[in-house]
């Protein structure tokens, strides 16, 4: 007897294709979801393999463009960057590969959902609080949190077995058993020898970036338009292209980034668990814009509104990265940010060169740059006898510093 639908989160791979296969074994009647988010995948190839291993329904979503605009777009507003380095490129995907699969099971009437994240990461709780957020009543099975799963299948060399003993094709090997996960922001690897964090990668690991050393001699420039702090159109000054809809612009970016080597980082990061991990990551468009939407938003910005913003950015990043998209506060750090966004616009012109985006210049209708107010060489409306009193004003605290210090010191 059947105990049930549930909606798989299938990505044609090693780990969900084994559990696609031990689900059915439990009795449920499995729906496959594959999301499109600009991952290079036959998706032909994973809809037969899902249909053969035995899935009632495969649905085959191509969510790249909402992926750009509706999550890749915020995150670029609020500077999303976790612990200063990692631009979020599998965290930022979650919600919205969760958001559709939860509206997959409200339609096909299914009351479980399962993934394949292990118990150890951020994937699992970065799917199941989505999916507990917009499907309260939904039940989530997790076979890496299962004894009855993880006993049974202790690492890859045990599914690579499962998979073989019932014909199921897998890219992995043991002659390269990283974990890898590729969207349009970026590729991750993780696992295998890379779990020693003392080991390089692998000069043949990266896939969407060449090594900088082998990137052309000549630069790529750019010139980057921005409207409420989001690009919309990209132009290539040497060749006079033009990009403007948001998933043109971005996979352009990634292609003029990946082509010169930039967005390449290998770090440990914390974990929301509570464990400290190596991950290696390219993120060649994501890192072009980021130095863009710094540059413009500095020009427009107020200092003070700005200074504000910063904080609720690093705030945004661990939202995101711990899984707290769909949450009261993440919803009202996003609209303070879309707030501060309003005047940022205008253009910034760079060269991508060698592993390395360099800022040539900006413009701005909204600019609150004053050339005549800044200049060495027209005093403008500034007098600077002013400058006297505001140093005296500021120079008051650290006298007084000093001369409790000074008592101190004669105490002794």
């Amino acid at each position: 007897m059947s105990k049930g639908s549930v909606v798989l989160a299938y990505s044609g791979g090693l780990d969900t294709s084994c559990i696609l296969l031990w689900l059915k074994e439990q009795g449920y009647e499995v729906i496959a979801y594959l999301a499109n988010i600009g991952q290079d995948e036959d998706f032909d190839a994973a809809r037969k393999k899902a249909e053969k291993l035995g899935a009632e329904k495969v649905f085959i979503e191509d969510l790249r463009s909402e992926f750009v605009q509706e999550f890749i777009w915020p995150a670029l507003q609020a500077n999303a960057v976790y612990e200063d380095r990692y631009l979020l490129g599998t965290s930022i995907a979650r919600p919205c590969i969760a958001r559709r699969q939860v509206q997959i099971a409200r339609r096909e009437g299914a009351q479980y959902v399962s993934h394949g994240a292990t118990g150890k990461g951020n994937d699992q709780i970065r799917f199941e609080l989505t999916c507990y957020a917009l499907y309260p009543q939904v039940q989530i099975i997790a076979p890496w949190r299962i004894p009855e799963f993880y006993s049974r299948f202790r690492g890859r060399t045990d599914l690579m077995e499962y998979a073989e003993k019932h014909g199921i094709p897998v890219p992995v090997t043991p002659k390269a058993p990283w974990s890898m996960d590729a969207n349009l922001m970026h590729i991750s690897y993780e696992s295998g020898i890379l779990e020693n964090p003392k080991n390089h990668a692998p000069p043949d690991l990266y896939q969407m970036t060449k090594n900088p050393e082998d990137s052309p001699n000549e630069p790529d420039v750019l010139e980057i338009h921005f409207a409420k702090g989001v690009p919309v159109k990209v132009r290539h000054v040497k060749e006079g292209t033009c990009k403007e809809t948001p998933l043109e612009i971005f996979c352009y970016l990634n292609e003029i980034g990946g082509k010169h080597g930039v967005g390449r980082i290998d770090i440990v990061e914390n974990r929301f668990i509570g464990m400290k991990s190596r991950g290696i990551y390219e993120t060649p468009g994501g890192t072009i814009l980021l130095h863009a939407h710094l540059d413009i938003e500095t020009f427009t910005m107020d200092r003070e509104v700005r200074k504000i913003k910063q904080s609720l950015g690093i705030k945004f990043s661990e939202f995101i990265y711990n899984g707290f998209w769909y949450s009261p506060e993440c919803d009202f750090v996003r609209h303070c940010i879309d707030k501060s966004q309003e005047s940022v616009e205008g253009c910034v012109q760079l060269s991508v060169f060698k592993g390395q985006v360099y800022i040539l210049g900006r413009e701005s209708p909204k600019s609150l740059y004053n050339e005549e107010l800044v200049s060495m060489d027209v005093q403008g409306d500034y007098d600077p006898c002013d400058a006297s009193g505001f140093i005296r004003i500021n120079a008051v605290r650290l006298r007084e510093h000093n001369r409790l210090q000074g008592a101190a010191q004669k105490k002794l």
